[in-house]
């Protein structure tokens, strides 16, 4: 019962804390009843990409026209890192490696001469950045693995009912895109299953996902490390090993889609290169409409801005890719009205 019991203390305090967040969610997304009956998206501005949504959405669910699409073929994917909730200034996912650095380093000494945990314990995050992949897919490795997919989970619930944005202070659950929850609620309005496509752990997202995004853990698609089924004490669990099984990003996504999903997309939203191959793969082919958006961000006083030059959600090669294709791109600072949601 041990393992089982803390884990479902730990899912209580978390969607305790979904609860007091999603509530004005709610309101926010309700907003002025009138206004709710004629605009299902209240915290987008009257600017091209909110006419392209709408537009999108209306053809494949007006009947009896050549762009008409059924319902089980409308597939939206989304990423999640820059494109549901803030990626800046790292991966909410790294933040929380970093954190799981820092509580196990008591049991693990050698850290303190090895890198990259040296760099994570003496905060040198030019250290860090500059071990790379490597270093970074070895923090991951390291933090993810050693425990049950159950354990994992109530580790992941634990962090986010406590953790806080440094910059922002608050939940990390709390800096999800005001605009993004409408359009997901928008599209699922009008018979589109929506699924998460992430370069992050399908694990760290899956506990979360359906309170936050109203996104369903199966709907939900993700790099992951290898599990092996043990029987321990009795009890059958599925155990994390330190071993990457999957990485869903770049041309991974394609790849996550059609093993996850099994359909090919009819809309795709993304925010940086490692979105590339999911857009295409959504948008470059025959038959019905199709749509494809981009997330620029833009606006560095209410979030940041940033493209071509960062290490995280570079927006290059897709940016150029859009103007070609004519793929949607919402620039945040003249597209939103709001960018999260209210306290």
């Amino acid at each position: 019962m041990g393992v089982f019991h803390h884990f479902e203390l730990g899912r209580r305090r978390l969607f305790v804390t979904l609860a007091a967040i999603l509530v004005p969610i709610a309101v926010a997304c309700s907003g002025d009843p009138s206004q709710a009956q004629t605009d299902p998206l209240p915290s987008w501005n009257d600017t091209a990409p909110k006419a392209a949504i709408v537009a999108f959405v209306e053809k494949v669910t007006t009947e009896n026209t050549p762009d008409f699409v059924p319902e089980p073929e409308r597939i939206a994917v989304f990423d999640n890192d820059g494109t549901l909730w803030v990626e800046h200034p790292m991966y909410t996912q790294l933040a929380f490696a970093l954190d799981r650095v820092k509580a196990e380093a008591p049991s693990h000494p050698e850290w303190k001469d090895t890198q990259p945990f040296k760099a994570v314990l003496e905060g040198d995050m030019k250290t860090l950045a500059a071990s790379g992949e490597k270093g970074l897919i070895e923090l991951i490795m390291t933090t993810h693995s050693g425990m049950t997919s159950d354990e994992f989970q109530k580790v992941v619930a634990d962090w986010l009912a406590t953790a806080r944005d440094p910059h922002f202070k608050r939940p990390y659950i709390e800096l999800v895109y005001q605009p993004m929850l409408e359009l997901l609620a928008y599209l699922r309005a009008n018979g589109f299953k929506t699924f998460i496509v992430s370069g992050g752990g399908i694990e760290f997202m899956r506990p979360w996902s359906e309170q936050v995004y109203g996104v369903p853990p199966e709907q939900v698609v993700g790099s992951s490390i290898k599990t092996q089924f043990e029987m321990r004490d009795g009890m059958p669990t599925l155990f994390r090993l330190p071993q990457v099984n999957f990485i869903d990003d770049k041309s991974g996504k394609p790849v996550g889609i059609n093993e996850h999903i099994g359909r090919r997309p009819i809309a795709a939203f993304g925010n940086s290169d490692g979105d590339l191959e999911m857009l295409q793969w959504t948008t470059m082919t025959g038959g019905s409409v199709r749509f494809a958006m981009l997330i620029h961000h833009t606006d560095a006083e209410r979030e940041y801005a940033y493209d071509r030059d960062t290490e995280f959600g570079r927006l290059d090669e897709a940016l150029d890719a859009a103007a070609i294709n004519k793929w949607t791109v919402v620039d945040m600072k003249a597209d939103w009205k709001e960018i999260f949601p209210k306290k």
